[in-house]
């Protein structure tokens, strides 16, 4: 991690630089960490540049230049999601910086990155991957710009894209550079994506990459990205052949025009078979962050003892990312190799015997596959448990019921907690895993995420409908009372996702209150590119169907429904009030059972509304208790300061002369008068 190091180890230069805007933890479930080991494994020298200064490429000078190639990531997260909420707002902190502080990352970072390692050593080739350029490979729309963007490829001029998990394909990029291929020699390879010049033609499909099932006509080019910014039927049309080109045994490639240059997208990588998933974490991991760094990093702490079993998901999920990214089959690693890295965390600083998490996207898909592997290899169904669970899918809990009492009776092992996700339509299949779970794996509390109760929005996520997490809940209430323990649910709702209106945000409040759940947090759907919510926000589509979807765009509409997941809060009482006569059910406001608020604002409310005008209104709004007579009136000017005034305000019109200020305000006579009381 830097030059000392490097001089340390007795290297005269290094490889490979990995350039992550992540602090550097050499844990397994950093991606960077996995990177540089599986690289130093096949006997590469790595050098790790963790969230180097941005604004000049002298940072990316460091390590010298790079025999083969920078990789560059922006991270575990999408650096504008990182960077801000689902109201644009900037975050306080960063769980993946030292002491959890943000802004060591640029906006868009894989594009800042990549131009940077370009100016620091002009030839050295640039391969961009992680979350960020897996779900920005193709034209995308950016929430935080609310624009459609051109392809990653195109912004930060890289020479190759890897999407999706990178390990194997990392490896093969060093080998074949060390032995003098070019980079160009390398878009034969799955799971990569990259852009031609535009005097290149389109060569023919790779016969290498073709498996047997590879269509006929085994190309398919999407809609342009001009088209896709201008036109929001179209760009619901080219999400949705993205998505079905997904399965990595018969996707086809895609091909998109920029102008008069095209990115190509071969078909993803083939999922990772058990021995392989194993040699890459049975690698010699140090399971902290590197100890240059003087803070902890929040990220670390929370994964250190924390034990990943498998990857993929086969559920897809229109808002999540990770069958986008992780693939649709679920890839296992062996019960040995999990025992063997549990047993690992015995004499790790801070380990008492408790191992955090046992799991993945989710917990209970482990060993979960297929049954018919040549169906599986012609399917193109998104969601293997959406509308229904599949007939071939094998729902089977035996091995992860194996692998829970395998890893509980491993040496050192006191406790084993269940933090990952849990699948509910799968786990209620299973009363003899939902009785281990309930019995050993929950510490009081178990999530879980039924996102909503509306049928209608629960559609649009290909998420089951409500009375699938009531019996799951009411299973699991009798599992934890067989087993003699006091335990609850806590589950996770999404406000403002496509579809859901404020009818079906005061349903779900109604719902909470009856059942008794108080959300302490609630998620904001937040637009990440590539995702069919998120061309659903953007269009106003459902990119399968085309039919029209209900989106709350405004900022209005996006507070009201947070506030009726926490109907119960004092200060939401204005923002609820609003949503129930807007909707005609102040049946809901007074003293009935299902009322969500009472008829009058409590004082908390008064205090919430009157301090968030102050902020948000500024000097016009005078503090609580000030007396007129102690305003300033000689800087009030009407509805704004005179120093917040802005230059273009001063004119009538263009080109006219300024008017001469107002005379100021005359005090008022009444000392009990309270200008602008309404406001209140």
């Amino acid at each position: 991690m830097s030059p000392v190091e490097v001089k340390t180890r007795g290297w005269d230069g290094v490889d490979v630089v990995i350039v992550s805007g992540d602090a550097y933890v050499d844990h397994p479930s950093f991606a960077m960490a996995i990177l540089g080991r599986v690289l130093e494994a096949q006997g590469f020298k790595v050098a790790i540049l963790s969230q180097p200064p941005w604004h000049s490429a002298e940072a990316f000078r460091t390590f010298g230049r790079p025999r083969l190639f920078f990789a560059v990531s922006a991270g575990n997260m999408d650096s504008m999601i990182n960077h801000y909420t689902a109201n644009r707002k900037p975050r306080s902190d960063d769980a993946y910086s030292p002491g959890g502080k943000s802004g060591l990352r640029p906006d868009r970072a894989t594009n800042v990155y990549s131009q940077r390692c370009k100016e620091a050593y002009p030839g050295v080739p640039v391969v961009i991957g992680g979350v960020e350029a897996s779900l920005r490979r193709f034209a995308h729309y950016d929430f935080w710009s609310d624009t459609v963007r051109p392809s990653v490829l195109v912004s930060s001029k890289a020479d190759l894209l890897v999407y999706g998990m990178g390990e194997k394909n990392i490896v093969e990029i060093a080998l074949r550079m060390s032995v003098g291929e070019s980079i160009k020699d390398l878009r034969d390879l799955r799971g990569t994506a990259f852009l031609l010049g535009a005097k290149e033609a389109v060569a023919p499909f790779p016969d290498s990459i073709k498996t047997p099932t590879t269509p006929r006509d085994d190309t398919v080019e999407l809609a342009t990205f001009e088209a896709m910014r201008d036109d929001k039927v179209t760009f619901a049309k080219a999400t949705a052949v993205m998505h079905k080109e997904s399965n990595p045994h018969n996707a086809r490639r895609l091909l998109q025009r920029h102008g008069d240059r095209v990115v190509v997208q071969n078909p993803p990588r083939l999922p990772l078979s058990t021995p392989e998933m194993d040699a890459i974490y049975d690698l010699p991991y140090e399971r902290r962050a590197h100890p240059s760094y003087t803070a902890p990093v929040p990220a670390e702490e929370m994964m250190r003892s924390s034990i990943t079993i498998m990857r993929g998901c086969f559920a897809g999920c229109t808002f999540c990312s990770i069958t986008t990214h992780q693939g649709r089959p679920v890839q296992s690693r062996s019960p040995e190799s999990v025992v063997k890295e549990v047993e690992s965390l015995e004499g790790l600083p801070g380990y008492k015997g408790t191992v955090s998490d046992l799991g993945g996207p989710t917990a209970n898909m482990y060993g979960m596959q297929c049954t018919k592997p040549e169906v599986e290899a012609i399917c193109r169904r998104l969601s293997c448990i959406f509308p229904t669970v599949c007939k071939l899918l094998g729902t089977d809990h035996g091995p992860v019921i194996d692998l829970m009492r395998r890893v509980r009776g491993a040496a050192g092992v006191k406790k084993v907690n269940i933090a990952s996700g849990v699948r509910m339509d799968l786990a209620r299949l299973s009363p003899k895993y939902l009785e281990e779970l309930a019995r050993y794996h929950v510490g009081g509390h178990l999530k879980v995420a039924p996102e909503h109760i509306d049928d209608g929005v629960l559609r649009r996520m290909k998420k089951p409908n409500r009375n699938d997490f009531e019996s799951f809940a009411a299973a699991f209430e009798e599992a934890s009372n067989k087993a003699g323990k006091d335990q609850y649910l806590v589950p996770y709702f999404i406000a403002s996702h496509p579809g859901s209106d404020l009818k079906a945000m005061i349903q779900l409040a109604v719902f909470l209150k009856r059942n008794g759940y108080r959300p302490k947090q609630v998620q904001d759907f937040i637009p990440s590119p590539m995702d069919l919510a998120t061309a659903m926000y953007w269009t106003g589509l459902d990119p399968e169907t085309l039919e029209p979807v209900v989106i709350a765009r405004n900022l209005k509409d996006r507070r009201m429904q947070r506030a009726l997941m926490q109907w119960f809060k004092p200060e939401n009482w204005f923002e609820v009030r609003k949503a129930l006569l807007e909707e005609g059910r102040g049946d809901l406001i007074g003293e009935g059972c299902d009322a969500l608020i009472p008829s009058s604002p409590p004082k908390e409310a008064m205090d919430h509304r009157r301090a968030r005008a102050h902020v948000e209104m500024g000097k016009y709004v005078h503090e609580k208790g000030q007396r007129p007579e102690d305003r300033d009136w000689d800087a009030f000017t009407g509805y704004r300061d005179r120093e917040q005034r802005l230059p273009d305000e001063e004119a009538e019109g263009k080109g006219a002369p300024s008017p001469a200020p107002k005379p100021p305000l005359p005090k008022p006579r009444s000392v009990g008068y309270r200008p602008f009381r309404k406001k209140f």
